[in-house]
């Protein structure tokens, strides 16, 4: 896999329910290469720090593999890379086979599988239309948020090399999906509790969903 494009998001006010906001989730590519911190890509905007940034959520990917059926749903917009709101687009990123724990090779620094991104109305802003964050969901290809165990540089054409995989069945795909689920997989729900790459407040939500054994 290889990295298509980096992205970085300038504040932008939008408009919200009678009310302005700053957000970040307008991203664009840059020519320069981008260093991935602890908590945040540099010089990207991060406008909304309880769901984005962080030790969990430090960089968000998405994979260009999904882009053309978006375009073939919204022909109308100026598209380019970064729409969703990612810092890197990803050639051929498969959420199927992203094993949540794992740690990959990304530029010179090592990232780790963490969680998917849950759509929010800012992504219906920048697609004029709410109507996207149902779809977004049912299309079950959400990319993925990183932890950053290495910081370090990614510029386009980088490699996304698997560094060391972890062995259970936890995908971001099946993590997304059972987010949604209306009956939880009991046994993803186990794996999720013994993961350090899930934050602990994550975990704490979950707990409600494990059936007591007899």
């Amino acid at each position: 896999m290889q990295v298509i494009s980096t992205n970085i998001g300038q504040p932008t006010t939008i408009h919200w329910n009678g009310k302005q906001e700053p957000t970040g989730i307008y991203k664009y590519p840059v020519t320069e290469p981008i260093f991935l911190r602890s908590s945040q890509v540099d010089k990207d905007t991060v406008s909304d720090p309880k769901h984005h940034g962080g030790t969990f959520k430090a960089c968000y990917l998405f994979s260009s593999t999904h882009y053309p059926y978006w375009r073939e749903r919204y022909p109308a917009l100026d598209w380019d890379w970064g729409m969703f709101g990612e810092n890197i687009t990803i050639d051929h990123m498969d959420e199927t086979a992203l094993i949540i724990g794992a740690t990959y090779r990304l530029g010179n620094a090592l990232v780790q599988i963490t969680i998917p991104r849950e759509p929010c109305y800012k992504l219906g802003v920048r697609f004029k239309d709410q109507k996207i964050i149902k779809a977004f969901v049912d299309h079950g290809h959400p990319g993925t948020y990183v932890k950053v165990v290495q910081e370090g540089t990614v510029q386009t054409g980088d490699l996304f090399e698997l560094a060391e995989q972890e062995y259970h069945n936890l995908t971001i795909y099946n993590y997304y999906k059972m987010l949604y689920a209306r009956e939880k997989d009991q046994e993803l729900l186990k794996i999720v509790q013994r993961l350090d790459a899930i934050p602990q407040r994550t975990k704490d939500k979950w707990k409600k969903y494990q059936k007591k054994g007899p």
